[in-house]
């Protein structure tokens, strides 16, 4: 994690990123800091994030782990692009709370002609709080 903050309260380094569409406009902007051997990317956790017990929706998570595995996959891939995702496996480990920064450093584990495999470890703030994994099916060659 960053030593300094931005006054939004986003580490240093991290710059806004559209995903998703329209979807996912109400749960963004995702922050992204490029570095050696992939990105790694966050969100500051807000109330329109969390349940009533002020931790980050379970369903939250799961969107934002689908969305990170699927961009941070296809970027180490040197595949960019939309994906469809074929699975998507999540285990909550602990809560993350409100005002927490949350981040994860995708990585791509193997790569088909078809498919992606990606596993990721979120973190708020240092603790892990989510182990998730993805199946992603690859664009097909235009032509």
């Amino acid at each position: 994690m960053a030593d300094m903050e931005t006054g939004l309260g986003i580490p240093e380094g991290f710059v806004a990123r559209r995903a998703g569409g329209p979807f996912l406009e109400p749960i963004g902007p995702i922050w992204l800091r490029p570095a050696e051997g992939g990105s790694v990317f966050g969100i500051r956790l807000e109330r329109r994030h969390c349940n009533n017990q002020a931790v980050a929706h379970g369903g939250m998570l799961a969107t934002f782990a689908d969305i990170v595995l699927g961009i941070g996959g296809g970027e180490q891939g040197g595949t960019p692009g939309h994906f469809v995702t074929v699975s998507l496996v999540t285990d909550y480990l602990a809560p993350a709370p409100l005002g927490a920064w949350l981040e994860c450093r995708p990585s791509l584990l193997r790569r088909t002609s078809r498919l992606m495999f990606v596993e990721g470890r979120f973190e708020a703030d240092g603790v892990p709080v989510l182990r998730a994994s993805g199946v992603f099916s690859l664009p097909r060659p235009k032509g």
